[in-house]
């Protein structure tokens, strides 16, 4: 349904996406996750048709998106991280706006509006000015909008940033939903937790590069069946390094006061690990032990953790 080939787009001498290539299938959600900056607002952009790449090209169902605009436009939403909304207008004359911008017949749009104001809980709040909502409001409006005209393919940037725990749990159940109905999703997120819960494949992006794709499961094997044990204590990064040469243990990351470390199951436990760091001199002050996961697998592949 989506296939992006050779995507790539610089500003002066930053590389903001360095050469992405990837194939989303019909019905699926696919997740791009990665810190802020890691250039996942800028492929988002290029493959919505919003912003022209500097090489590379982007089909939607077969529609060529830089040559066939207004076709692979019909069938496509956007919801963007920034809000797409009209203060002084209400939720509904919002809606009727961003819709009529589709060509739909009056009867269809007017249908859509009613049906989406009630899937995002707003049916009785349509006549208010959004300058009256609160951010979750605007942020369910802001997801409505970009499904108004029932597209077959919908790209998410980061739509619940800024909101609170309710507010998102509020929109990442409507994105199940879609789902479930067989839309083609695209979803941008720095929370790990999101996109666990909502994607069937999740490709890693940092510095304008997809670092690893694959299902939370298939990603978790990449940092190994091991525990991932995490040490903290007055050590430099590279007297942590030299602690573990030789063992059969893999960093992954290093820093001043902490270091962390996947075992090898058949190889070192966790009481032979502390002890080899003892040995090398490496004081303990704290230690945590957690089984494979996305932050373990973003470690690995970047040296650092997502949040940073």
């Amino acid at each position: 349904m989506i296939r992006v080939e050779d995507l790539q787009k610089s500003y002066g001498s930053l590389r903001a996406v360095d050469g992405i290539s990837l194939e989303v299938p019909e019905g699926e959600l696919f997740g791009f996750l990665g810190p802020n900056g890691a250039g996942k607002t800028t492929t988002l952009s290029m493959i919505s048709g919003l912003l022209k790449p500097d090489r590379g090209r982007v089909s939607i169902a077969d529609i060529d998106v830089w040559t066939s605009p207004k076709e692979a436009k019909r069938i496509l939403g956007l919801v963007p991280q920034d809000l797409a909304l009209y203060e002084e207008l209400s939720a509904r004359e919002n809606l009727t706006f961003w819709g009529s911008l589709f060509d739909l017949p009056r009867p269809q749009l007017k249908a859509n509006i009613d049906l989406w104001l009630d899937r995002v809980g707003l049916k009785d709040r349509a006549k208010e000015p959004v300058s009256k909502f609160s951010g979750g409001m605007k942020r369910r409006l802001n997801l409505a909008i970009g499904l108004v005209h029932n597209p077959k393919v919908v790209l998410l940037d980061e739509p619940t940033v800024g909101i609170d725990p309710q507010a998102r749990k509020n929109i990442l159940d409507i994105i199940r939903e879609i789902a479930r109905e067989g839309t083609t999703i695209l979803f941008t997120t720095h929370h790990l937790e999101e996109a666990e819960a909502l994607c069937d494949r999740i490709a890693i992006m940092d510095h304008g590069r997809i670092l690893e794709t694959g299902s939370v499961e298939e990603l978790a094997r990449v940092a190994g069946d091991g525990s991932i044990v995490t040490v903290n204590g007055p050590f430099t990064a590279a007297q942590f390094r030299t602690a573990l040469e030789g063992e059969k243990v893999n960093v992954l990351s290093a820093a001043e006061h902490v270091g962390t470390a996947t075992l090898n199951p058949d190889e070192i436990n966790v009481v032979t690990l502390l002890q080899k760091l003892s040995e090398g001199g490496i004081e303990i002050t704290d230690v945590s032990i957690q089984k494979p996961s996305l932050e373990s697998v973003f470690l690995k592949l970047t040296g650092r953790e997502l949040r940073d």
